[in-house]
């Protein structure tokens, strides 16, 4: 079958190690399941795999992608959720077990002909979600929702800033935050991507930095080093901002100062548990809200989704078309 795989790592070059290359058809475990692949979609994890960041060499060569949606051996169509890992271990919470990964780094991911998953990471794909949508839902959505109701504690009237409004966590949170009944600012750096926050439901939408109209409840921090001074100065008293990525840099200065004068909460997050995967689908089906496709690519021409995502020029997600059924 065909796979783009990471064959090698490097930080300044990450592209040098991703390959199209004809591999084995994966075997298929007790309790794991395969799936014929119809879409994929890009994430900035495939290319931190690539530049060796979180990712060790000796996981490598590894077939990337950690989102997909296909069809069983029995022909149900449905999505994969991203996350292997054992609720018991996390104490109840599969995010929380010490031994979880995401496809693609202990398992192959999804950017191939086919891919074996444990059973219990089939989600059957709602009719009113197209392939492309449902590829573009684990890590993005997911990890959103999660972010937004199970660790920020999201109420209907609460006031949410996002930072970097145009990535796929960024740009699912605008969505689902606005279906919870929430007031969204958002930030983001050119006009453009301003105006796709807007497009989507966001209220209002600044330069970075930028002072806001009024100090928010819930600030939705993806950005990390570039952005952070910006989020807690933009919290009202007793305000959270809730992390789950640092794309600019990991090292900002903690202003911890102001965290404990102002009663701050600073609260990480990643991806998302099994249950708040299938909540996440309900809010979408009753709101209306969906993923937005940014363009698609072959597995063929998997190397121009790449620098499109490098770029940082997408608006939305990026989808790996790998059959053309639907």
């Amino acid at each position: 079958m065909r796979a783009a795989v990471a064959t090698s790592q490097n930080h300044d070059n990450p592209l040098a190690g991703l390959h199209l290359q004809d591999v084995p058809e994966p075997e298929v475990p007790p309790g794991w399941a395969k799936v014929r692949l119809v879409t994929a979609s890009l994430n900035p994890h495939d290319v931190w795999t690539l530049r060796g960041v979180g990712h060790p060499a000796e996981r490598i060569p590894m077939i990337l992608g950690c989102d997909g949606a296909g069809y069983t051996d029995d022909g149900k169509p449905v999505i994969i959720y991203p996350v292997v890992a054992d609720a018991a271990r996390g104490m109840g919470d599969m995010t929380m077990d010490p031994q979880r990964s995401i496809i693609s780094e202990l398992y192959n991911g999804t950017f191939a002909d086919y891919i074996v998953v444990p059973e219990s990471s089939l989600v059957p794909k709602p009719a009113w979600l197209s392939f492309e949508e449902a590829a573009a839902m684990g890590i993005a959505w997911g990890t959103a929702y999660r972010m937004l109701f199970s660790r920020a504690g999201l109420k209907a009237g609460d006031r949410v800033l996002v930072q970097g409004a145009s990535g796929g966590v960024a740009s699912a949170a605008i969505s689902l935050a606005k279906a919870a009944g929430a007031t969204v600012y958002v930030t983001a750096r050119d006009e453009r991507k301003r105006q796709f926050a807007l497009d989507i439901g966001a209220d209002a939408a600044f330069e970075p930095g930028a002072r806001l109209p009024e100090r928010v409840d819930i600030v939705v921090e993806t950005v990390g080093e570039a952005t952070w001074s910006h989020s807690l100065k933009s919290l009202r008293p007793g305000g959270t901002v809730v992390i789950c990525g640092a794309t600019s840099g990991p090292n900002a200065n903690a202003d911890l100062n102001r965290v404990f004068y102002q009663q701050l909460s600073i609260i990480g997050s990643t991806t998302c548990t099994l249950a708040e995967f299938y909540k996440c689908l309900r809010v979408m089906e009753e709101s209306g809200a969906r993923p937005v496709i940014d363009h698609s690519v072959t597995l063929e021409n998997i190397h121009q989704g790449f620098e499109a995502l490098i770029s940082g020029d997408n608006l939305g997600k990026i989808v790996v078309q790998i059959s053309d059924e639907q």
